[in-house]
């Protein structure tokens, strides 16, 4: 495992990836669909962290499940639906990650983590592409790992293979002398939206 402090390195390839936004859960421990949970604008989490990821990367790919009543929120963006999805994060995963075959990289990121600021996935980004094809790149506020993590090429088809709950954690722990870890002032890295926030 590398380490590798925040820095914007200088643009020097063509290379072209996306992200993969896993947004076909059920939130169960919110006790309500938390993707349409508003912001202080009025719009749903999902839309605020799909236009959080578009504006980042060349392709985004929402993955969400059958009959999803997110479906009709989502039409101005590239959508993949899951027929697995209700067999756990992993299926959502092997689903998207089969959409991105032929990237050069893939962010996985998860829909209820929309506090990542656009600076660090531009930074996330830059950094992927002046690494190998078997780069692992994912960043890191104050000692914790957190989110989205990067995939150059050739781990995507290990990506597809993933089932049930085994998600891109699984993967990484697999390579580690992969990873490269970029030390971010971005605590939004870490912030999901797991339970209601307090009235």
């Amino acid at each position: 495992m590398k380490r590798s402090a925040l820095q914007r390195p200088a643009l020097a390839d063509d290379r072209k990836g996306g992200a993969v936004l896993l947004a076909a859960g059920f939130g169960r421990r919110f006790g309500s669909d938390k993707r349409l949970h508003p912001f202080p604008d009025g719009r749903p989490m999902v839309l605020a962290t799909a236009k959080l990821y578009r504006a980042a990367f060349d392709r985004l790919i929402v993955v969400i499940r059958e009959d999803d009543p997110i479906a009709g929120l989502l039409g101005d963006y590239e959508t993949l639906t899951c027929a697995d999805a209700t067999q756990g994060m992993g299926h959502t995963l092997a689903a998207g990650a089969l959409a991105a075959r032929g990237w050069d990289y893939v962010f996985v990121a998860l829909a209820d983590m929309p506090w990542i600021r656009p600076e660090t996935l531009g930074l996330l980004r830059d950094d992927i592409t002046h690494r190998s094809s078997t780069a692992i790149v994912r960043p890191v506020y104050r000692g914790t790992p957190g989110h989205p993590v990067g995939f150059a090429a050739r781990h995507i088809a290990t990506l597809t293979r993933c089932q049930g709950d085994e998600g891109a954690r699984s993967v990484v722990r697999r390579h580690l002398p992969d990873v490269v870890e970029l030390d971010v002032d971005d605590a939004g890295v870490l912030r999901d939206l797991d339970l209601p926030p307090p009235p």
